[in-house]
């Protein structure tokens, strides 16, 4: 005979009538177990805040306190915007001691991207992230400093902001190059040289500097084909706005799209002239389906405006084809890994080259628009080409040869100076690292320290082939697409110990300052005026801790699907 529990645990199904009263009691046990813990909340509710970028004084409206309150009548006795402020720096402060030892571990130096933002208030905002590569040969990069700018348009502005960051992180002897977006002035960036010499030796004289980084420059002759095609552009823009701003608009568009049996996966869409990669798409959609719209007019009697002619779509043809080759380049920089100073190296000689054929043709409209192209491409060359070609250098696939031939396109008769300015700069930063490596004094001091005294001075007796040498002699790697150049020098480090040290540096060096998500922007990000109303302390609290708690988040996603994985495999 069974007891009642017995009997109860054997039936299939639980009465439903019990399920109700069961989950209220634990759940009201549950709940009268937890201990409120205000500095608990406090944390909590900063991370929100930081993390999503609410305005702190979100802690003050009235909706969200009787929510809050509803949920924890405690938690609001000491709550305030200024509470809320304190803790949000308090939070910063400590994320701050996490980069300071982690940027204490990397083993070489670190190259600066200079970011710069505008206001309503005439207020500038320097966004100065730091580049490196770290023990394990993998790039890396943290952002240090959101500095307000009272006068942006000072000779002394950007200067100022990096000589700040220097200070501040102890970046002395560490400092290798700096990008910045800015369109600075002469005098801006030759400010900016010094601080390069400046307890920082083996950086040729502060000529490590990127005037522009390559992503302004592609949206600056992005702009330059926009702007010689307005008109057309604005025709086109007029004809999808036609479409897209009305429903009946729109099915009679997609009717005439099936009466012309074209394929209807085509996405068109309105652009915004703040991205221009928005109208080149819209440009391309558009002259993907011109016979539509040169019959639009046929069946929809709202449609009062005359379709694009011929020429029109035709110069529609040349603005997409010059805009083509930009729009791919700078897609490159929103790719998951880093984009390396290599790829765009290929990219700009490209478009040089592109831009001189194209001055060179019988077109007219093209050769207009082209000649005003390369006159930023000409200018971004100067300032770049010899860091560009240092990192191609650092490249076993390609070494001077390809520096060798792109210059033979671009320069011509003048090439021979021009390969020279590299390989002279590539041997004299080499012997700056040679010179660096001698003076490091090793940890301590053994028996076997003498024999490598012994060793270094047998080897310049003979005068052996320096690194470099040897390291540009040997045969170039080939040319595979999935070659990863930072791993090759981590298998090859010892090989070419001081070499190395100096690819680590170079391949570092960031082609670009533009964020992820601003690529494409036509013109300098806008600070919020929300943010322009704080201290500007507050403000670099926020977007800096923001940026490290959602690289922390990330590292901790990658940790848990990793011992997940581990698990899966042992199960």
């Amino acid at each position: 005979m069974t007891t009642p529990q017995t009997a109860k645990s054997e039936t299939p199904y639980t009465d439903k009538s019990e399920t109700p009263r069961r989950r209220r009691y634990r759940t009201q046990d549950r709940s009268a177990c937890v201990v409120f813990d205000q500095d608990k909340c406090r944390r909590e509710i900063v991370k929100m805040i930081t993390r999503h970028g609410y305005p702190l004084h979100m802690v003050e409206h009235p909706g969200f306190v009787s929510f809050v309150q509803t949920l924890q009548p405690q938690f609001f006795d000491a709550l305030s915007f200024n509470s809320v402020q304190g803790d949000c720096v308090a939070t910063y402060l400590a994320e701050k001691q996490n980069v300071i030892k982690c940027l204490e571990e990397i083993p070489g130096r670190f190259c600066l991207t200079l970011d710069f933002w505008t206001s309503k208030l005439t207020l500038g905002y320097v966004f100065i992230t730091c580049h490196f590569i770290d023990s394990d040969w993998k790039i890396q990069k943290k952002l240090l400093n959101v500095l307000m700018e009272p006068y942006p348009e000072s000779e002394q502005a950007l200067s100022l902001a990096v000589a700040n960051c220097v200070s501040e992180w102890g970046l002395e002897g560490k400092f290798f190059s700096v990008t910045f977006n800015h369109p600075a002035s002469k005098p801006q960036a030759e400010n900016i040289r010094p601080l390069l010499c400046i307890k920082n030796t083996g950086i040729l004289n502060g000529q490590m500097v990127i005037g522009n980084c390559v992503a302004r420059t592609f949206s600056g002759l992005a702009k330059d084909v926009l702007d010689k095609g307005k008109d057309v552009i604005k025709k086109i823009r007029d004809c999808v706005k036609h479409v897209k701003t009305s429903e009946s608009h729109e099915e009679r568009f997609v009717a005439l799209m099936e009466q012309l049996q074209l394929p209807g996966e085509k996405v068109l869409s309105l652009d915004d002239q703040t991205q221009w990669d928005t109208t080149y798409k819209m440009l391309v959609a558009a002259s993907e389906l011109k016979e539509v719209f040169s019959c639009l007019d046929t069946v929809d009697p709202d449609f009062k405006q005359p379709p694009p002619s011929t020429e029109d779509w035709s110069h529609v043809d040349t603005l997409c084809t010059l805009l083509k080759p930009l729009f791919e380049a700078a897609s490159t920089l929103q790719t998951t890994g880093s984009p390396s100073a290599v790829t765009f190296f290929h990219e700009v000689w490209k478009t040089q080259s592109d831009l001189s054929r194209s001055i060179a043709g019988e077109d007219p409209y093209v050769a207009g628009i082209a000649k005003t192209m390369k006159e930023k491409a000409d200018k971004y060359w100067r300032e770049s080409s010899l860091v560009l070609a240092m990192a191609v250098v650092m490249d076993p696939r390609f070494k001077m040869k390809l520096v060798e031939f792109s210059f033979s396109k671009i320069f011509g008769e003048d090439a021979g100076k021009n390969i020279n300015t590299v390989d002279d700069g590539i041997h004299e930063l080499f012997s700056e690292y040679v010179a660096l490596s001698a003076l490091v004094k090793p940890a301590s001091e053994d028996e076997l320290s003498e024999f490598d005294k012994f060793i270094i001075k047998e080897r310049a007796g003979k005068n052996l082939k320096s690194e470099l040498d040897q390291y540009l002699e040997e045969t170039l790697l080939p040319r595979v697409q999935e070659f990863d150049v930072l791993e090759w020098w981590k298998q090859n480090k010892l090989k070419f110990p001081t070499l190395s040290k100096m690819a680590r540096d170079i391949l570092a060096i960031p082609v670009s300052a533009a964020a992820f998500d601003y690529v494409f922007d036509v013109e300098p990000r806008e600070m919020d005026e929300y943010k322009t109303s704080l201290r500007p302390e507050t403000v670099e609290a926020l977007i800096c801790a923001k940026e490290w708690l959602r690289e922390s988040d990330a590292s901790s996603g990658a940790d848990v699907q990793m011992s997940s994985a581990i698990v899966k495999a042992e199960t």
